[in-house]
């Protein structure tokens, strides 16, 4: 229909897979024969730029079947293209059917952190490989590691007036962090402190958008008022949670004529963490959300937009206290 209704300029017409995890592996290679590779894993679901996401390596929470896929899938692209050096694959992992999002011939910016976890120079070995030197298999993998790395992105949006502080498939972070913990929320907490997040002292506002988002922060907002936190909440997700047994005060929306508002308690800084997951795109959830969103930036209060990493962050807040944080330099692990 869409090649009848004009020839010159056709529509092209994209399926989007929502709510598959993102799956990387960062290899190199010699003369098709992968000799060190790293899987890591995103928290965010993919369609968020693998520069914005928060990445976990050695990944935690992905099937061993899928891993093997993976292994077996990028084996038969590093030999069916011949590669010599490094290589990075994006992979969609969903209901375990796995989908390759696109192969890059270089070296991509998990590269060092991957390396630092897993203290195996894969560019020293990818040198090597393209200069014809001989190149031997590490014999260690990321099995063998009892620590884990986070790599968290920093971002700007306080110095872009006006920009729309949410994560996308173009990136917006303009530097990263990585950190090691000896499990999977120390490291979390460990990297989301190290871009600025602080943990908040008694108020957070949740604004969760969509359905399955209030759902995935349930347990997360359960605990929060288990360590005695107040929370404050926009109608809709107000309403969801109070039907869950869940107490948190109403905030009304900016465009509101009404009291209490959203904006007055983020003007005054009486929230000391804002959750804002954008919901959809019609005009009044946009402003409103935008209006949260922007104003949480202006007035210095840390954001989350993406509700995995929301859950993932309070849970790691409230089963570990920063006293407890174990400062260890890299030779220590």
């Amino acid at each position: 229909l869409a090649a009848k209704v004009s020839k010159q300029y056709p529509v092209v017409v994209s399926e989007f897979i929502e709510d598959a995890k993102e799956i990387e592996i960062d290899a190199v290679s010699n003369s098709g024969e992968i000799i060190a590779y790293a899987i890591s894993e995103h928290i965010e679901f993919a369609g968020v730029h693998s520069g914005d996401a928060t990445i976990v390596f050695p990944a935690q929470k992905i099937y061993v079947e899928t891993i093997r896929r993976i292994k077996r899938i990028s084996r038969s692209i590093a030999m069916e293209l011949n590669i010599t050096g490094p290589f990075n694959i994006q992979f969609l992992a969903k209901d375990n059917d796995i989908k390759v999002i696109e192969c890059n011939l270089r070296a991509s910016r998990s590269f060092p952190f991957v390396s630092k976890v897993l203290k195996t120079n894969l560019i020293e070995l990818a040198t090597l490989a393209i200069l014809g030197q001989e190149v031997r298999k590490p014999d260690k993998s990321s099995f063998d590691l009892d620590y884990i790395g986070v790599k968290a992105p920093q971002f700007s949006f306080s110095r872009l007036q006006k920009a729309d502080p949410t994560l996308g498939v173009d990136m917006a972070s303009t530097g990263e962090v990585g950190c090691l913990g000896d499990d999977y929320y120390e490291a979390i907490l460990k990297a989301m402190m190290s871009v600025g997040y602080s943990i908040p002292a008694k108020n957070i506002l949740l604004s969760t958008g969509p359905t399955k988002s209030k759902s995935e922060l349930l347990d997360g907002a359960r605990m929060l008022l288990d360590q005695g936190y107040q929370l404050f909440a926009t109608r809709g997700t107000h309403e969801y949670y109070r039907n869950a047994g869940i107490t948190t005060t109403l905030l009304h929306w900016p465009d509101e004529d009404a009291n209490p508002n959203v904006m007055d308690y983020l003007k005054e800084r009486r929230i000391d963490l804002v959750i804002n997951i954008p919901k959809n795109l019609s005009k009044t959830e946009l402003e409103n959300d935008y209006s949260i969103r922007r104003s949480a930036i202006d007035f210095n209060i840390p954001l989350i937009t993406n509700s995995r990493l929301a859950a993932a962050f309070i849970i790691a807040f409230c089963r570990i206290s920063p006293d407890d944080l174990k400062i260890k330099s890299w030779d220590e692990y």
